[in-house]
């Protein structure tokens, strides 16, 4: 949209992009939060932080090794799906100038989010293992941090927790089945 001067403006955000500027508006403009989303990106990077918890878990619990090595396998096959997704779909990562970007990332596609997908799968199997909420307290908080970071739009976010969802119960179902054949 050209202005009076002949120059080009920025239409304002819309859509997700609104979204994503209102989430940063009320949360990125807290240190704390953008540190924590920063830290929260770092452990989820490739399921690597996921991928050792269940390995930990592993070891300190030799009579549940199974259920930590499932998942695992989990995390790691969630973050496979979502990165083969995002491969598919293509679709770029949010880019409009009023969206802060507060985290280098890997690649310049966004749909699903990778981090979301394997944390969901992640929290999902760990509860089969500790029997604790995990998704309760791990998922929403990987998902906002995303939004926080500037790094996906809201339906990349909702995806990956469905596709993490979908991963997990696969490998449950994989699992079970491997374990009734024994």
């Amino acid at each position: 949209m050209p202005d009076l001067l002949g120059g080009d403006t920025v239409a304002p955000p819309r859509g997700e992009e609104a979204v994503l500027v209102a989430v940063q508006r009320v949360l990125a403009q807290r240190p704390a939060a953008v540190t924590g989303a920063r830290a929260l990106s770092h452990f989820g990077e490739h399921s690597l932080g996921w991928l050792a918890v269940a390995g930990l878990g592993a070891l300190l619990s030799p009579r549940r090794r199974r259920s930590w090595l499932v998942a695992g396998a989990g995390a790691f096959v969630a973050h496979a799906a979502a990165v083969l997704i995002k491969r598919v779909v293509r679709r770029e990562r949010p880019h409009h100038p009023s969206i802060a970007v507060n985290v280098a990332t890997p690649s310049r596609l966004s749909f699903p989010s990778a981090h979301a997908t394997s944390t969901t799968a992640a929290s999902l199997l760990l509860a089969r293992a500790t029997g604790l909420p995990l998704p309760a307290v791990l998922v929403p908080p990987m998902a906002l941090s995303r939004l926080v970071l500037g790094v996906h739009y809201p339906t990349d976010v909702l995806t990956g927790i469905v596709v993490g969802a979908a991963v997990a119960e696969a490998v449950s179902t994989v699992a079970d089945r491997m374990e009734g054949d024994r």
